[in-house]
């Protein structure tokens, strides 16, 4: 059993940055391809960023540039390093994990990224 464990929100202000964490543990990361995704109140739950085992990455292109993810699998973590945040981005973000195929089994509790202006 895979758990996600997300680390790193908070307030910033719009313009600001964070960076969020994502511990994976019970497998190896290395397995796994990993996404970050985003559900913003009264939206459905969007893709942000994903970076496969073999280290290819997609973004949003609501995102692209201002956003970089990636994964350290000697500690077993992926990051989403976010700059130039917009009010509008104030969401819950989720890490998820997938091995193999495309639907993501597991996901983490969700950390809050709050922007202010």
């Amino acid at each position: 059993q895979v758990h996600l464990v997300e680390s790193g929100g908070g307030l910033v202000q719009a313009g600001g940055s964070l960076r969020l964490s994502c511990a994976v543990s019970g497998r190896a990361l290395r397995t796994y391809s990993m996404g970050w995704f985003r559900q913003a109140p009264g939206k459905q739950r969007e893709l942000v960023a994903t970076i496969t085992s073999g280290g290819r990455i997609i973004y949003a292109d609501s995102v692209n540039v201002r956003f970089t993810i990636y994964r350290d699998n000697a500690k077993n973590t992926v990051y989403l390093q976010m700059n130039s945040l917009k009010l509008e981005e104030t969401a819950v973000y989720y890490c998820a994990a997938r091995e193999g195929g495309l639907v993501y089994a597991y996901w983490g509790q969700g950390t809050q990224v709050t922007v202010s202006s």
